[in-house]
């Protein structure tokens, strides 16, 4: 059985080992596995060659398709595991597009990789399949905010996100590219009754200048409802690139 994995280049896949960017494990030397695939649209997704292949009409701010061939992978589960196992790290994250959609696989996958730490990074629609939720340590789920551009009936699925709120193990992570974003999140948090130490605020960008200039914003407005803030570390240390 395989994979579907994104590409760093033409016929090789976004397997490979940078410190985690994001959320509570921010700064961790981890293996990092990229799929490919996404249910969601988000018109900023700064990894939109995951999903917007040519011919696909869903909107993404750059404007740009991409070809599939070149972007996409196949590869078996064993494989997948050895190449993880050889940078010899012991935590392992799984990104996309959305990981959850090849829940089964990613189990089948994991059975190579006994005793390893799991990360997936979900946007929190898909449930997890049984066995690969036995595996996981931690899921970082970023729910999809109104401008992302996902009708919210697909985006913000009111029985998941109170799944999620209920697993200790799922943090969850609101990308803000306004201050009234803020304002949803609040929302979100009430509705749900999402723990407020397991709520972090990361501002939308994919250059330091960018994320520098809306944390000065988002920095006090995290502090006055008790959440925390993530950077995107990997951002500054290697720019928006695949493969970091």
């Amino acid at each position: 059985m395989t994979l579907v994995l994104a590409t760093q280049a033409p016929g090789e896949p976004e397997i490979f080992a940078s410190p985690q960017g994001e959320g509570p494990s921010a700064g961790i030397p981890v293996a990092f596995v990229r799929l490919s695939r996404c249910n969601l649209a988000c018109l900023w997704c700064d990894t939109p060659y995951t999903w917007h292949f040519d011919g696909d009409a869903r909107p993404h701010r750059s404007g740009e398709t991409f070809p599939r061939h070149p972007n996409q992978i196949a590869l078996d589960e064993a494989e997948v595991a050895a190449r993880v196992a050889a940078f010899g790290r012991d935590r392992l994250v799984i990104t996309g597009g959305e990981p959850l959609m090849q829940g089964a696989q990613l189990a089948r996958m994991l059975e190579h990789l006994p005793g390893m730490a799991v990360e997936i990074e979900t946007n929190g629609t898909v449930a997890p399949q049984p066995a690969l939720d036995a595996r996981v340590t931690q899921y970082n789920v970023s729910p999809k905010l109104a401008h992302s551009g996902n009708a919210a009936e697909l985006a913000l699925k009111p029985h998941m996100l109170a799944r999620w709120a209920t697993d200790e193990r799922a943090f969850f992570k609101f990308v803000i590219a306004r201050p009234g974003d803020v304002d949803e999140v609040r929302a979100l948090v009430s509705a749900h009754q999402i723990p407020p130490d397991r709520v972090y605020l990361m501002p939308e960008g994919t250059d330091s200048e960018t994320l520098r200039d809306r944390l000065d914003w988002l920095a006090p407005l995290a502090k006055a409802e008790g959440w925390r803030i993530t950077d995107r570390l990997h951002i500054h240390l290697f720019g928006d690139t695949r493969g970091t």
